[in-house]
């Protein structure tokens, strides 16, 4: 009888993660939130300010067109680079620490650049710069992930990634204000320090994430004191400890191997669409719509109507996913999309029509970039969850520089604005299986393992502890 009980104690214990999922937000775990949120802004800073930079380089320095295009091209690599790199160092070696060296990186390259007087050595800087980025949104996003009850995941990881669009619009606002009234050095410096600011805070109320901990086989007590950093007044002393292990072996084998490896596939072809229909829409979407007879000016708002729906929509994105499965919610978006961007040949000519086609677009393609960062961190364990987010983020930044390829040679063609978009259509309409495939393995998968489901019950009141036997932690 006495093992019986002794048994049934146990199994009643909660792990770590089931700790996590099983309470309410804290105010420590709203704030990594916030924290997530502002450097993901951080991140949309840097799309923008770079496009507003490079112009004033061919001004200033006479850079030709071909150095600016390899500048962009090595930059993005550089991000694919160091976010695939980021992943698998986060897991094993701790994801605060890559995430603040990578907004050291970044940030210092970013402001760095404003000092530079030449396109080599500012292409250096700005590689190295990318580096650092890309390092910092996956290992971020997995931060939020893991200190996020499981109710609650879903929203605050896409919450957290709309500080992208939210910095995109804040980057067209500080480019037109600093430019012109001080230049484009002192707009890279306040781009590069201000995510400094964010380093000291990371340090001190993010803390480690309970998988890395076990990984580095850190004491129970390091374990201990995270969750309650973490959770505020909650009382951890009945945390099973023992059961915080880390998925064995290499992390890139929970994430490329047996059944894993058709969901990683999956997810980067959505990432590289979904990713790439932006990328093209945002860089050509100016020239294109002069091209109809537009000013630039209504081309400029025609992009700000875009990026005002998209912030919109991941905003809307971030409440409703507490009650709308992800994947119902990304085909809804991507069906939509790709309504309206099948559409594009009757409105796309008309400017009230534009501005009423890009908000709707903005409405849902950056929401449904959104939900795939969701789907993505509970896509994998959390052990290896930095090296899955990283990797599919990796996949995803190559969508834009095929995109740009794509759509620098249907302007060169001569396409009208109208078929681009039309066009555009049909890599999303491709994707809507793969969402249905995804949808379909995660079923699978939480019927085979009914306690990772997304809202696990409450925590049992706890029993009065046992005295603990000689060396007991």
């Amino acid at each position: 009888m006495t093992t019986d009980a002794s048994n049934t104690d146990a199994s009643a214990r909660p792990s770590p993660q089931e700790f996590i999922d099983r309470g309410p937000m804290s105010r420590r775990q709203w704030l990594i939130v916030v924290l997530g949120l502002l450097l993901m802004v951080a991140e949309g800073l840097d799309a923008v300010v770079a496009a507003f930079v490079y112009p004033r380089l061919e001004k200033q320095w006479g850079v030709g067109d071909g150095a600016v295009t390899a500048t962009v091209t090595l930059s993005v690599l550089a991000m694919v680079v160091g976010g695939a790199a980021a992943g698998p160092l986060a897991d094993r070696h701790g994801r605060r620490g890559v995430t603040a060296a990578g907004v050291a990186v970044f940030g210092l390259g970013t402001a760095g650049m404003a000092f530079t007087h030449g396109i080599g050595v500012f292409a250096g800087v700005r590689i190295v710069a990318c580096l650092g980025l890309g390092a910092v949104l996956p290992t971020m996003m997995a931060l939020v992930a893991d200190w996020t009850p499981a109710a609650r995941r879903g929203q605050t990881v896409a919450l957290a990634f709309a500080g992208v669009t939210a910095g995109t619009t804040a980057g067209g606002i500080l480019s037109s204000v600093l430019i012109p009234a001080f230049g484009w050095p002192v707009l890279l410096l306040v781009c590069g320090l201000a995510p400094l600011l964010l380093v000291p805070a990371l340090l001190a109320f993010v803390p480690e994430s309970v998988s890395v901990l076990a990984a580095r086989g850190r004491p129970a007590t390091d374990v201990r004191e995270a969750l309650r950093a973490a959770t505020g007044e909650r009382d951890v002393s009945g945390v099973d400890l023992e059961r915080a292990a880390p998925v064995p072996g290499p992390v890139s084998r929970t994430v490329l191997s047996g059944e894993a490896t058709r969901t990683t596939v999956l997810l980067w072809l959505c990432f590289l669409a979904g990713l790439g229909v932006v990328g093209l829409i945002l860089s050509y979407l100016p020239l294109l719509a002069e091209r109809t007879g537009l000013t630039s000016a209504q081309a400029g708002v025609a992009v700000a109507v875009f990026g005002w729906g998209g912030l919109l929509g991941q905003l809307t994105v971030s409440f409703v996913l507490r009650r709308l499965d992800r994947f119902a919610l990304l085909a809804l978006l991507w069906g939509t999309a790709v309504l309206g961007l099948a559409a594009g040949l009757l409105w796309a000519e008309q400017f009230a029509a534009l501005l009423a086609g890009s908000f709707v677009l903005g409405l849902c393609l950056p929401a449904a970039n959104s939900a795939l960062q969701v789907i993505a961190a509970l896509a994998y364990p959390p052990a290896a969850r930095a090296t899955g987010i990283s990797w599919a983020n990796s996949a995803g930044k190559l969508g834009p520089v095929l995109g740009g390829l794509a759509g620098g040679l249907m302007a060169h063609a001569g396409w009208s604005l109208g078929t681009v978009l039309t066009v555009l259509a049909l890599p999303l309409a491709l994707c809507l299986p793969a969402v249905r495939a995804l949808r379909a393995r995660a079923r699978r998968h939480h019927a085979a393992a009914p306690h990772t489901a997304a809202v696990p019950r409450p925590l049992p009141a706890p029993a009065p502890a046992p005295a603990s036997a000689p060396g007991q932690v």
